[in-house]
C-alpha cells in the first residue's frame, strides 16, 4: 500500500454495472459522501475482477445480475476473505433480498432513492472501519454464496476458474485443469500440468471456493485433484502417499487421510 494512499482519509469506491446510466446513478448519488472517492468503474464482472486485484478499492458497489461474470461471480473469485466492504445493487425481488437482510449484507434495491443509498453507504463505513463488523461480514458473504449459489438459487456454487496474474495482465485458470494447490507464504501455488502459479488466498479460503467432491485436503499445506490420483500407497508413521498420474508423490497426513479414503469406499 502506497504512503500515499495510508495518508488519505477518504475511502476508495469501485462502481461496477453492465448498464451505463445505473453506473451514473451510483456515481452522482456518492458526489453527496465528502469522504468517499470514485476511483474506477467497470461495466462488467470480468473487468472487476481485474480492477479489485490490481486498485485494491475499499468498497465495491456490485451489480449482481451481469451478463456472463456476475455480481456473485465476482465475489467467488475474488473469494469472500479477500472482498473488499460491498453494496450490492441489484433488481432482486423482495423475497429474493431476505438472503441479504438475513446474513447482514447490504444492497440498493434498482431504482433506490438517496436515503436508503446513504444507509448502505455508511453500513459500508462500519465494516471498513470496525475489525469485529468486518469478520461478520466475511462469514455473511460466504454464507450468502451458500444460500443462493451464485444464481439466486439454492443449489452451491464452487468457483470454476481461478484468477491469477501474469505480468501485467489477469488471466483465468480453469479448476478443472489444476492438479494440486500447495500453501506458499501468504499465498497459494497452483499446479496445472507444467505451469505453476501464486493467486492471492490462504488454503482454509480456498477449500471453501472449490468442489469438495472433486478436491481434497490430504496435508495442511496441500489440494489435490482427485482425478489426478492414480493411487494411494501406505507410508511411514500411518501417513500415505498419493501418487499422481504424472509420478508426483504427495504426502497424506494421518489428520486429512479420512477425507480422502471415505470417497473410494
Amino acid at each position: 500500500m502506497s504512503e500515499e494512499r495510508q495518508q488519505s482519509t477518504k475511502l476508495r469506491a469501485l462502481i461496477v454495472d453492465d448498464e451505463p446510466l445505473a453506473r451514473d446513478c451510483v456515481r452522482l448519488a456518492l458526489d453527496n459522501e465528502d469522504d468517499i472517492e470514485v476511483i474506477a468503474e467497470c461495466a462488467d464482472g470480468d473487468e472487476a475482477i481485474a480492477a479489485i486485484d490490481e486498485l485494491e478499492p475499499d468498497v465495491v458497489f456490485l451489480d449482481v445480475q451481469m451478463p456472463g461474470t456476475t455480481g456473485f461471480d465476482v465475489v467467488q473469485t475474488i473469494g469472500p476473505s479477500e472482498m473488499p466492504a460491498v453494496v450490492f445493487v441489484t433488481a432482486f425481488d423482495e423475497h429474493a433480498l431476505r438472503a441479504f437482510e438475513v446474513h447482514a449484507l447490504d444492497y440498493v434495491l434498482k431504482p433506490f432513492d438517496d436515503e436508503r443509498f446513504a444507509d448502505a453507504v455508511e453500513h459500508a463505513r462500519r465494516t471498513i472501519r470496525g475489525r469485529r463488523e468486518e469478520e461478520s461480514f466475511r462469514r455473511g458473504l460466504s454464507a450468502l454464496l451458500d444460500e443462493v449459489g451464485g444464481r439466486g438459487g439454492g443449489e452451491r456454487r464452487f468457483a470454476t476458474r481461478l484468477m491469477v496474474r501474469l505480468r501485467d495482465r489477469i488471466h483465468f485458470v480453469r479448476t478443472e485443469d489444476v492438479d494440486w494447490f500447495e500453501a506458499a507464504g501468504n499465498y497459494v501455488r497452483l499446479h496445472a500440468g507444467d505451469k505453476s502459479h501464486l493467486i492471492r488466498s490462504t488454503m482454509s479460503a480456498l477449500e471453501e471456493q472449490l468442489d469438495p467432491t472433486r478436491f481434497v485436503r490430504i496435508h495442511r499445506s496441500t489440494i489435490v485433484n482427485l482425478d489426478r490420483i492414480k493411487e494411494v500407497q501406505p507410508w511411514a508413521g500411518g501417513d500415505y502417499l498419493a501418487i499422481l498420474k504424472d509420478g508426483r508423490q504427495l504426502k497424506i497426513s494421518r489428520g486429512y487421510r479420512d477425507a480422502l479414503l471415505r470417497p473410494a469406499i
